[in-house]
């Protein structure tokens, strides 16, 4: 279980940056062994189908300083957490309905000092809040993700990309595309960033 993997791909990180990313992986091990939130089997692939596969959308999009971010499931952290140390100067909040998941987002946040990441354990319809950007990895269907959180995003942008949901997904995800009504999509290939095999099918769908 290797950080370098993610040095590769963005070489342009402070010192501090780097750091925290190492740290990342004995993090992640100590809290998984207590509170599973990643899959046992698949923990040696920490940094590639976990870390790397979250900082996919900061390929796409470079979020401004002051940019707010919900990240809805978050589950351990993901992809939130590797976000708010690529993006220090955007405000992150991670949300989950499983209360030792986001005990977990806490740890490691305040473990690592990320000063941009507030956490909350509540569902997603329950927030009374909007954002520039909502993301989420594969959390539910994404016509139920987006009938949750349509309606929760500023509609001025100042970002590359306009606001609205950034959704990590693989496989064929043409009929769920196909069910998302009243809205534009936008689907990205994250094969064209990463050479992993476990990006083949994997990609970002840009709905605002």
């Amino acid at each position: 279980m290797n950080s370098e993997v993610i040095f590769k791909y963005f070489p342009d990180l402070t010192e501090n940056q780097k750091n925290q990313f190492d740290k990342l992986g004995e993090l992640y091990a100590y809290w998984n062994e207590r509170i599973n939130v990643i899959s046992r089997k698949d923990f040696k692939n920490f940094y590639i189908h976990h870390v790397l596969h979250s900082l996919a959308i900061a390929k796409f999009v470079q979020f401004k300083d002051f940019t707010k971010v919900m990240d809805a499931g978050t589950g351990g952290g993901f992809p939130g957490i590797p976000l708010a140390i690529m993006f220090p100067e955007t405000s992150f909040y991670l949300i989950d309905s499983i209360g030792k998941k986001i005990k977990v987002v806490n740890e490691v946040a305040m473990s690592l000092g990320l000063k941009n990441v507030k956490d909350q354990q509540i569902r997603v319809e329950q927030v009374d809040s909007s954002f520039d950007f909502i993301i989420s990895r594969a959390v539910t269907s994404l016509p139920d993700f987006v009938k949750w959180t349509g309606y929760k995003f500023h509609k001025k942008s100042f970002n590359s990309l306009k606001n609205g949901i950034l959704y990590l997904k693989g496989g064929d995800i043409k009929e769920e595309l196909m069910a998302v009504k009243r809205h534009q999509k936008k689907v990205f290939e994250l094969s064209v960033y990463f050479t992993e095999p476990f990006f083949e099918t994997k990609k970002l769908v840009h709905i605002y």
